[in-house]
């Protein structure tokens, strides 16, 4: 073979490898774009770009409520309605005897909300779900239509740190802030119905610790499930 017969070969070889790829450098090229920043063609994208707004479509966009957001709130506001059922019954009666324990359960209140907001991270689904929620228990809560203020007034805590950001950012501490600041106010505004003003102030202190770390456990189990649903596919296949 001559030596521009080789160098026409070589050039045949190298542009048969420029149509067809060679697989395995494909794989090895993948496996270092998992561990490290991605390929060109499909970057890594960072925690922190997840959390941020998308810019496409304009804001009105993020108030609309397709058929398959509602149905997940529905969905969600059930299963929180079946939840908060018996919750609501066993804090009722740990409240007359043991209030300290009552409280513990406040973080429950909080879940169906957090887990809609994190799972579909549109405005007012919070609220949407913690509607939902109080009209399922309704008919076994002993409180009437009163249980639908409750529910709505504590997922209002949990779309308030949102409220503030106009819905426009999502990171995972906004959550956390909204249960830190039901975790105080609760409290407070139920001073009177505890009587915590008899309690010395080392229980007093105990109390407020009780409450926050419940509504922070709450709002921690329900960014784990959301986080569960989306890697199953749930939340990611719903329009946005």
């Amino acid at each position: 073979m001559s030596g521009s017969d080789a160098m026409n070969g070589a050039d045949a070889v190298r542009g048969a490898d420029a149509v067809r790829p060679n697989p395995y450098a494909d794989a090895s090229s993948g496996a270092v774009s998992a561990a490290g920043a991605g390929s060109e063609t499909h970057p890594k994208t960072s925690p922190e770009v997840q959390n941020r707004p998308r810019t496409g479509g304009g804001g009105r966009s993020r108030y609309r409520f397709p058929t398959a957001i509602l149905l997940t709130c529905a969905a969600l506001g059930v299963a929180g309605g079946i939840l908060l059922a018996p919750a609501n019954w066993i804090s009722t009666l740990l409240f007359l005897g043991l209030p300290f324990v009552s409280v513990g359960l406040a973080g429950l209140w909080l879940l169906p909300s957090v887990i809609a907001l994190r799972l579909l991270r549109r405005p007012l689904v919070g609220l949407l779900v913690g509607l939902l929620a109080g009209l399922v228990i309704v008919p076994f809560s002993g409180y009437g239509f009163s249980s639908v203020a409750t529910n709505v007034w504590w997922a209002a805590f949990t779309e308030l740190p949102f409220l503030f950001v106009l819905w426009r950012y999502w990171g995972t501490w906004l959550h956390y802030l909204g249960a830190a600041i039901v975790g105080i106010v609760y409290p407070i505004l139920a001073w009177t119905s505890f009587n915590l003003g008899t309690f010395d102030i080392g229980l007093q202190i105990t109390f407020f610790a009780i409450t926050l770390a419940s509504c922070l456990g709450g709002t921690a189990l329900g960014i784990l499930i959301a986080d569960r649903l989306r890697r199953a596919g749930v939340g990611g296949r719903l329009p946005r």
